[in-house]
């Protein structure tokens, strides 16, 4: 393995791990937190003081991760072309990676009715109900990139496990 491929796998599930972690912690952290100021405009502005600031963290997670992503199937397309399970992961992967990058695309659109003030109190009131459902959307996604790209790594490794007794012992 060269040092290359191990920095482009290293980038690509770092770059899951902040599009992950991040959007986890606006679920869980700051979404909720948001709703603690007094005053509506309040409100707006700590959601998007603390979604402003990731923005372009997590933008450029995403693109690494799409960029690496590639790179790492350029590296194995051997692999992902002649064998059947890594073919299906890989489509799978794919696809789950465009839902991740649609409902990150999707909340940041709803998150900027939300805290538009040129928008109507029913359009602003629709994308608070559409975002308590869609904030959940992206770590789900992301999560199952991450349990996808454990699956591939486990392909790779051979037949011997951590759990699996010692070559000696039998």
């Amino acid at each position: 393995m060269s040092v290359l491929s191990t920095t482009v796998r290293a980038t690509h599930l770092l770059t899951n791990a902040a599009w992950f972690g991040g959007s986890l912690m606006g679920a869980v952290g700051l979404n909720p937190a948001t709703r603690e100021p007094d005053t509506a405009r309040e409100r707006r502005e700590a959601a998007d003081t603390g979604w402003n600031r990731w923005g372009p963290v997590q933008g450029a997670a995403i693109g690494l991760h799409l960029l690496s992503g590639l790179g790492i199937v350029a590296d194995n397309r051997r692999r992902v072309f002649a064998h059947p399970p890594t073919t299906a992961a890989v489509v799978l992967k794919t696809a789950t990676t465009g839902a991740a990058i649609a409902s990150s695309l999707a909340a940041w659109k709803v998150g900027e009715t939300i805290g538009d003030t040129g928008a109507s109190a029913d359009d602003r009131a629709q994308a608070r109900r559409h975002i308590s459902w869609l904030q959940w959307a992206t770590p789900v996604t992301t999560g199952a990139l991450l349990v996808l790209d454990a699956y591939l790594g486990e392909q790779q490794r051979g037949v011997a496990g951590l759990l699996d007794r010692p070559m000696g012992r039998r």
